[in-house]
């Protein structure tokens, strides 16, 4: 009760504050009103704000369907305003197509909210650094040397091993007991990821000695432990994000010191890491003796080859992206693959056909046999249209004032992109809500940033360049579940009782976690 009467108190002081902002703001800009109509500039449509804090309400628990919503009321370019923060919301190919194709530069900005600044070592990463020499000087190392086609294909081997190590787990499960036994899909696709990612990024797994695969619950492991609380908070905003004079009131919520508190966690755990590939004698598995992406780090902080100077907190900036970008998007977008197959098992069915026809009697999916899978790249297509992990991309950020489409664009206006709303478009697509991979058969629509029908990677300058490890991580996962197993809903459950509701994070994921009997292929 103490709490809940300090918290009330709180806001109510800062409301006050704020109405007394407002007004005194409202009077000092009071002239401008009798400006000449001609003198004025048009910002694009949208919903009526309220004082003080603009269309914050509005959002709800699922901004990227409120957004949407909105869009279709108001058009595919849509003024609104967070708190103090303007935001222009894109919702259509064409109009995200003329905006990042003619003004990419002008909106190259990121947006970095408390949290992330904090996490982020100062944006001393790539995805959160504002944009200029040092973003273009760490974009160069990651697209030539961090996540270059050539270095995903070197951890080819790193993909396969960890995906067998996932089906064999199952497989044991599966046929543990006489029952059916129940898969919780959601959390064993997360862990695989996390082990993935941590083999490539560190060349251990950093899992508990002896521990496995679990496929009943999320790995205890220290490392997951502290990237769970860690993405949480990433992901989290507060009221500084929209009032900035505000940044005062964490001092009182405790929120600096739980930031503090998981940023020294983190910041220890990759100093160990660090240490450890400084030492000569430390035993880190590796995939055909190539480094792993540590390793690559440490030589250009060394050497300075590419005449790019890292500091260590650029390093572990750069570690932080590839965690958030590599493990969450990739495991949701899986988990809704499959969901979406056990609400349509004739695509399912499909899919396992050209599977079974292609791989054989094999166990397993190998990366060399993906070439050729047709549907299932349909498929994934067809998921990220209606799926994309982040409905409203990476936030941009405008450098200057821009006009566009006949309208003006403020400075430090806030860009999104909602990526989902395109992904339902009619205009774009027949029959939207509905799951149809045929639609992506025979067609030249990709996802690497040319279609802006299908753009969950992002276009332009801040695309996400991410894409060469993603899609094949993803591609063998599901290649895998499917040709491996047979799937069934838990007893007493069938397609009309799976719950495809969202959970917002840092990535959209499915809120209550995919939990299936996996049958043995016979």
């Amino acid at each position: 009760m103490a709490f809940f009467l300090s918290t009330l108190f709180l806001f109510v002081s800062s409301f006050a504050f704020l109405l007394f902002v407002w007004n005194k703001q409202r009077r000092n800009n009071a002239p401008n009103k009798r400006e000449e109509d001609g003198n004025k500039k048009q910002l694009p449509p949208g919903p009526r704000k309220v004082p003080i804090i603009g269309n914050l309400h509005q959002l709800g628990e699922l901004p990227h369907r409120s957004l949407h919503l909105m869009s279709l009321r108001h058009g595919p370019l849509m003024f609104l305003k967070l708190g103090s923060v303007p935001l222009i919301v894109v919702s259509s190919a064409d109009t995200a197509r003329e905006l990042i194709k003619n003004h990419d530069l002008a909106i190259s900005n990121r947006p970095v909210t408390y949290a992330q600044r904090k996490l982020s070592y100062g944006c001393a990463d790539m995805v959160f650094a504002p944009y200029g020499e040092y973003w273009r000087q760490v974009r160069k190392l990651c697209t030539l040397e961090l996540l270059s086609l050539k270095r995903a294909q070197s951890f080819r081997a790193v993909r396969e091993e960890e995906v067998a190590l996932l089906l064999d787990s199952i497989a044991k499960y599966s046929t543990s007991s006489s029952s059916s036994t129940i898969i919780n899909l959601s959390e064993s696709v997360l862990a695989l990821l996390n082990d993935i990612v941590c083999r490539t990024a560190f060349g251990n797994k950093y899992r508990e000695a002896g521990e496995e695969y679990s496929c009943y619950g999320r790995s205890k492991s220290r490392f997951n432990s502290i990237l769970s609380e860690f993405q949480e908070l990433l992901a989290t905003i507060s009221i500084v994000d929209f009032f900035a004079h505000m940044e005062w009131i964490h001092k009182f919520t405790g929120w600096d010191s739980k930031l503090e508190k998981i940023f020294r966690e983190l910041d220890a755990f990759y100093n160990e890491v660090i240490e450890a590939h400084q030492n000569p004698e430390s035993k880190r598995s590796s995939c055909d003796g190539e480094d792993d992406l540590v390793g690559v780090l440490l030589k250009i902080y060394e050497d300075r080859s590419l005449g790019i100077s890292l500091t260590m907190n650029n390093i572990k900036g750069v570690l932080m992206d590839i965690f958030v970008a590599g493990t969450d998007t990739s495991s949701a977008l899986v988990i809704w693959a499959m969901a979406e197959l056990m609400r349509n098992p004739s695509a399912m069915k499909k899919e396992q056909e050209e599977l079974r026809k292609a791989i054989g009697k094999k166990d397993r999916v190998e990366e060399s046999d993906l070439h050729g899978l047709d549907y299932l790249k349909a498929i994934i297509k067809e998921t990220f249209r209606m799926h994309p992990p982040a409905p409203l991309l990476v936030p941009r950020e405008t450098i200057e004032e821009l006009t566009f489409d006949g309208y003006t664009i403020p400075a430090k206006a806030q860009i999104f992109v909602n990526a989902r709303a395109i992904g339902l478009d009619p205009k774009c697509w027949e029959c939207p809500e509905e799951f149809r991979p045929e639609r992506f058969l025979n067609s030249p629509i990709d996802y690497k940033g040319q279609h802006f029908e299908l753009i969950p990677f992002g276009a332009g300058r801040r695309g996400c360049p991410g894409i060469n490890f993603a899609t094949p991580t993803v591609e063998l996962t599901l290649a895998n579940l499917l040709h491996r197993f047979d799937w069934e809903f838990p007893p007493g459950m069938g397609i009309a009782d799976l719950d495809m509701k969202e959970a917002i994070g840092m990535t959209t994921q499915k809120r209550i976690p995919l939990q299936l009997v996996a049958i043995p292929k016979a």
